[in-house]
């Protein structure tokens, strides 16, 4: 495809990414063409695609897949549905982007990840802030450091009342795994690309109380390859402390704190203040080109890669489920 070719994508998902960034984002590179919508549910899919004037509206994923004619897929559905759509249209020559989290098992993930190695399509994951200046920042000033400790922190409010039962998907911890879930994947994966680290063992805790949906706090701890640890926290107590840095990365002879989108601290003193910038925008526009062009060098990570973030949180969750018992993630990630 050259690129002054316009690109066709389909939409396997309509909800609020959908709506709110990814389509108006394709809309924006003035090279895309949304050429159908599909969604489990229907009235969802129609008031899309009518808002977007899309021509083509489904709600069976593998229908749409059959009858239109596709350059790229943009699947934005919850992990719990992914099962082997995306494998499907892999294996018809078109190009992914999978929302994060990619799926809920590593079977599905391996399914998935398997399609596309053999069929040689694109692909991406929805890790929109390794394009972020502020992580690639930290990236660089990370290169030549040895990695001792990173601690990462997220705090939120009370989870919803289990009260008359789950009102939505993400109210079922079997669907939505929560924000260790959630925003675990993301926090894993900024760290690996942040200190080029990937997790060799994985242990973790769920805080669950019959009163809440989702747990109260989850605890992982990580040991990377390079014997390097990790601790990542997610607090939904009600109240969170003021201006506490995301992350902290420890390295032999100092220290390294980001704070939100904001900035960056060494050793006490502002390294790093961020400007204004859409990952979202970027990502979007990057992974078009590499459509386009056919030179996926641009991207900042793959299908493939994006199971060493995915992987860390799902061996977490299972570690919490067997009480604590530490995993090792070649196992896990092999065990299928």
């Amino acid at each position: 495809m050259s690129t002054a070719s316009r690109v066709r994508v389909a939409f396997y998902g309509c909800g609020n990414f959908a709506n709110r960034t990814r389509m108006p984002n394709l809309l924006e590179t003035k090279s895309v063409d949304i050429v159908a919508a599909c969604d489990s549910n229907l009235q969802t899919a129609q008031e899309t695609a009518t808002h977007f004037k899309i021509p083509s509206v489904y709600q069976d994923a593998h229908e749409m897949l059959d009858t239109e004619k596709i350059d790229v897929l943009y699947s934005i559905m919850p992990a719990y549905v992914r099962t082997d759509v995306e494998a499907t249209a892999a294996q018809k020559g078109i190009h992914i982007f999978s929302e994060k989290p990619q799926a809920l098992t590593m079977q599905v993930a391996h399914r998935i990840n398997n399609a596309i190695q053999q069929a040689g399509v694109i692909s991406t994951v929805g890790f929109r802030e390794r394009y972020r200046p502020i992580f690639q920042e930290a990236r660089q000033y990370l290169t030549d450091k040895t990695i001792v400790h990173v601690r990462f922190q997220s705090f939120g409010g009370l989870p919803p009342s289990t009260s008359g039962g789950p009102k939505t998907w993400w109210e079922d911890m079997d669907k939505s795994g929560g924000r260790a879930l959630d925003w675990g994947v993301h926090a894993t994966d900024y760290t690996r690309f942040m200190t080029g680290l990937n997790v060799a063992k994985v242990q973790a805790f769920y805080c669950e109380r019959p009163a809440y949906a989702n747990p109260l706090s989850t605890s992982f701890n990580y040991c990377f390859e390079n014997g390097a640890t990790m601790t990542l926290s997610f607090v939904s107590a009600g109240s969170s402390p003021k201006d506490e840095p995301w992350f902290v990365i420890f390295y032999e002879g100092g220290c390294l704190e980001i704070y939100g989108y904001d900035r960056i601290v060494v050793n006490g003193e502002v390294f790093y203040q961020a400007e204004e910038f859409d990952p979202w925008l970027e990502q979007d526009k990057i992974f078009v080109h590499a459509v386009q062009s056919g030179d996926a060098s641009f991207l900042q990570s793959d299908y493939h890669d994006g199971l060493f973030s995915l992987a860390p949180i799902l061996a977490g969750w299972e570690s919490s489920r067997r009480c604590g018992e530490c995993i090792d993630l070649v196992s896990f990630m092999d065990d299928v």
